[in-house]
C-alpha cells in the first residue's frame, strides 16, 4: 500500500509514547505543520500536561477539531503481537496504541486542514485545533483549561468536531451528538459492630441498607428523551465486615454511579437519593463527585455537514447517538453550541494490538475536509 501523507503522519504520532499525561513531542509536530498554514499556536500548560490551541483567523464562524494526544498504558508487552510504539502494517490493518484512539484523527484533522487551506485560503471563519494531553487521564488539566481560557478571553466557538473514535462496525456508521452525565457517590452507612449471636446488641448496615438500595435499584428517574435513554443508576462496589463469620459489622461502604441524560440534573438526582436514605432512616455519610455534565447538540448544521459528508465519501447511513462513556465534548459544550463527535471505529481501543484498517484512514481525512467545505468554503458566486 502506498504511504499516504496521513498514513505516514499518524505513524509519526504512534511511535510517540505519550502515555497520559505525557504529549512526547507531539503538539510540537503538529505546530510545526500548522504554522506555515497562518495559524496562531498558544502552548498552555498546566500540572504536567500539555494543551495546544491553535486558531488560523478572526472571523466567525469559527470551526474546532478538538482531541487528544495521551494514550492509555499498553498493557503487557508480551501480549502484544507488535510493539505498541512501533506502528506496524499487518494484514491491512495497522497496529499501535492510539491507532484509533485518536491518533490516526489528529493526523486526518491536520492533513484535511492542509488541504482545505490549500484549496481555499481565504475561507469564510476561522479554523481551530484544541488538543490536550490529558483526556485519557483525570481530564482536569486539560481540556476544560482551554475553554476556561477561551471563556475568559470571550472567544466564541460555533462548530466543534472531536475525533473519537465513534463508529461502530465501520466507518461512519455512528457519530456522537452528546453524552450522558456521570455522577457517583460513595455511600456509608454507620452501624454498631457486635458478636453475631448477640444481635440485639448491635445493629448490622447491612441489613438496614438493604430495603434501601432495593429501591434505590428500582427507582425510575426519568424516561430518557429522542436522544437519550433513561437515567441508570449501577452499584459498582459494596464493602463490610471484618472477615470474620462471627462479628456484625459496624459499617457498610457502597459505591454507586449515575449515567444520566438530560432529562435529569445532578442537583435533583442527589436530592431524590437523600429523600430515599432519610426515609429509610439510615445513619449514614453520602460524599458526591460529579464527572461530566450531560451534553446534546440536536440535528443542526453540524450533524448534517458530518452526515452528508460520510454519505458522499463511503455511501454509509449514520446514526447519531449518545452512548458510550463521558468525552472532553462536556468541556467544550459549555462553550460551543454543536458538538459532534467522530472519529474510527471503536472496536480496539485501549486494547492489547490497538488497530485501524488500513482502508478507514484517508476516506476518514477526506470527510473532514468535505465537513470543513461544507462550512465554511467560499460561496460561489451569485449567477
Amino acid at each position: 500500500m502506498k504511504t499516504s501523507r496521513t498514513l505516514q503522519l499518524t505513524e509519526e504520532l504512534i511511535a510517540l509514547d505519550s502515555i497520559t499525561p505525557q504529549d512526547k513531542g507531539c503538539q510540537q509536530k503538529l505546530q510545526a505543520l500548522l504554522s506555515p498554514l497562518g495559524f496562531r499556536c498558544e502552548t498552555i500548560e498546566s500540572n504536567g500536561v500539555t494543551n495546544l490551541w491553535a486558531r488560523r483567523g478572526t472571523e466567525s464562524p469559527v470551526f474546532v477539531f478538538a482531541g487528544h494526544t495521551d494514550v492509555v498504558p499498553a498493557g503487557p508487552l508480551d501480549q502484544w503481537h507488535s510493539q505498541p510504539f512501533a506502528p506496524t502494517r499487518r494484514d491491512g490493518k495497522l497496529y499501535g496504541r492510539g491507532a484509533s484512539d485518536m491518533k490516526t484523527s489528529i493526523a486526518a484533522m491536520v492533513v484535511a486542514v492542509e488541504e482545505f487551506v490549500e484549496a481555499h485560503p481565504g475561507h469564510a471563519g476561522s479554523i481551530a485545533f484544541l488538543i490536550t494531553s490529558d483526556e485519557e487521564g483525570p481530564a482536569v488539566d486539560g481540556t476544560v483549561v482551554v475553554c476556561e481560557m477561551l471563556e475568559e478571553r470571550g472567544e466564541t466557538l460555533d462548530y466543534c468536531l472531536v475525533g473519537e473514535p465513534t463508529s461502530s462496525h465501520v466507518l461512519g456508521d455512528m457519530i456522537k451528538n452528546g453524552r450522558r452525565g456521570s455522577l457517583s457517590g460513595c455511600l456509608l452507612v454507620k452501624g454498631v459492630q457486635g458478636h453475631i449471636a448477640y444481635p440485639h446488641l448491635a445493629r448490622n448496615p447491612i441489613h438496614q441498607a438493604a430495603p434501601a438500595l432495593a429501591e434505590l435499584a428500582a427507582e425510575k428517574w426519568d424516561d430518557g428523551n429522542e436522544y437519550f435513554p433513561p437515567t441508570s443508576w449501577q452499584i459498582s462496589n459494596v464493602h463490610a465486615g471484618t472477615g470474620a463469620n462471627n462479628v456484625i459489622p459496624g459499617q457498610m461502604r457502597v459505591d454507586f454511579n449515575f449515567r444520566f441524560s438530560t432529562a435529569s440534573t445532578a442537583d435533583g438526582l442527589e436530592a431524590r437519593v437523600h429523600a430515599i436514605l432519610d426515609r429509610h432512616g439510615l445513619d449514614y455519610e453520602l460524599e458526591w463527585t460529579l464527572s461530566g455534565e450531560p451534553f446534546l447538540t440536536p440535528k443542526g448544521t453540524l450533524s448534517d455537514a458530518i452526515c452528508t459528508a460520510i454519505g458522499h465519501e463511503l455511501g454509509v447511513k449514520t446514526e447519531l447517538s449518545t452512548t458510550g462513556g463521558t468525552s472532553d465534548g462536556r468541556f467544550i459544550a459549555r462553550i460551543c453550541p454543536q458538538v459532534i463527535e467522530f472519529g474510527p471505529p471503536n472496536a480496539s481501543i485501549h486494547k492489547i494490538d490497538e488497530h485501524i484498517e488500513l482502508r478507514y484512514i484517508d476516506p476518514l481525512k477526506n470527510i473532514y475536509r468535505r465537513t470543513l467545505e461544507a462550512l465554511l468554503a467560499p460561496s460561489p458566486p451569485a449567477a
